[in-house]
């Protein structure tokens, strides 16, 4: 497996493979996220020529078996930007790690890390001070798989921290649903 850093045009080549990506992956549990094509092609547009977008992409030979993106936070999402009014943070401080999806048969080789190290280096270079992510919060839930572990003891080990109250509210439709709910995302965040 190789992982490769992808910035300005490259980017190009990987954004429907991660459609797909994010598709497959995001469907187990804790998102449980049914999907469309259309809809993640439109979501990653922004990244396509946008000034400080990353993705970081493993591939084993050049199929695509994970990615992890990231742009300013700025840039993102109104969604995201007002979960951090009356926090006291400077949005503009901070890179925002979106999305760390990788194939389960390539979970546990490190790669994980490696995500997070290329896009804190990244965000560094730009001059960001912070690097922040969301996580999807869960209660209980029929989906849930037996043995299920969530990831926070591996964030915490990278030097994250739930950042309290800062919440996002963010919309898809569940496996199963018919329509759209919103989720709570908690924002988590290091100093670079």
């Amino acid at each position: 497996m190789e992982v490769r850093t992808l910035t300005g045009g490259a980017l190009d080549a990987v954004l429907d493979d991660l459609a797909r990506l994010r598709i497959k992956i995001f469907a187990d549990y804790p998102y449980l996220y049914d999907g469309d094509f259309a809809y993640e092609r439109r979501y990653l547009e922004p990244y396509r020529g946008r000034e400080g977008a990353i993705v970081v992409g493993a591939f084993e030979g050049a199929r695509l078996v994970g990615a992890a993106t990231g742009m300013p936070l700025l840039a993102h999402s109104e969604d995201f930007a007002a979960a951090f009014e009356g926090s006291g943070i400077d949005l503009g401080e901070v890179f925002y790690c979106a999305e760390s999806v990788l194939l389960p048969e390539f979970r546990g080789r490190g790669v994980g890390h490696v995500f997070f190290e290329r896009r804190e280096a990244h965000a560094r270079r730009l001059g960001y001070a912070a690097a922040a992510f969301c996580a999807v919060q869960r209660g209980p839930h029929p989906l849930k798989p037996e043995g299920y572990r969530p990831l926070d003891g591996f964030w915490r080990g990278r030097g994250y921290a739930p950042l309290e109250g800062v919440i996002a509210q963010f919309g898809w439709r569940d496996i199963g649903a018919t329509g759209e709910s919103l989720k709570p995302l908690q924002f988590w965040m290091r100093a670079l």
